[in-house]
């Protein structure tokens, strides 16, 4: 598995209320998730997705409440793979269970907005072509690979 392109930044504690706000939750259409992700943060996200495929993050990145709305947002935006320095646990397996590749990264903070990035799942390994600089990460399990190319647990059944 691999992705390739460019990247939003956000710093930590970024939390599920602010993926995606709790005034949206009464909503399971992914495409209205998508329109509101990030908003309270960043009100230009919805633009920048349409330019990068990537978020990189610092720690502690989906804190907060375990809603599966916020890795669906992400997704939904059109978001290929999130990279943050750790992750709240919830969040880690909400995202993979619905086809979200996420990556814990200690490098992820040299990473900057708009970097281009080339993914290399299998091998753990993140190449930034802007900054020729490589991080790397531990790869995912077989199963976990699997979960992901069929766009999540339920659709993998």
């Amino acid at each position: 598995m691999k992705v390739i392109g460019k990247c939003i930044k956000y710093g930590n504690n970024i939390d599920t209320d602010v993926i995606i706000p709790a005034r949206y939750l009464n909503t399971s259409d992914h495409n209205e998730l998508a329109k509101h992700c990030m908003e309270d943060i960043d009100k230009d996200f919805s633009q920048k997705a349409k330019n990068a495929n990537i978020i990189v993050a610092g720690s502690n990145f989906g804190c907060g409440s375990s809603r599966e709305h916020a890795p669906v947002a992400i997704k939904a935006s059109k978001i290929e793979c999130v990279i943050a320095k750790s992750f709240a646990r919830i969040f880690f397996r909400n995202s993979i269970n619905i086809g979200l590749p996420i990556l814990e990264c200690k490098e992820a903070d040299k990473i900057e907005e708009n970097d281009e990035l080339d993914i290399d799942f299998d091998n753990g390994i993140i190449f930034n072509k802007t900054k020729n600089e490589e991080y790397k990460v531990s790869g995912f399990p077989e199963f976990m690979q699997n979960i992901i190319r069929a766009g999540g647990l339920m659709k993998m059944m």
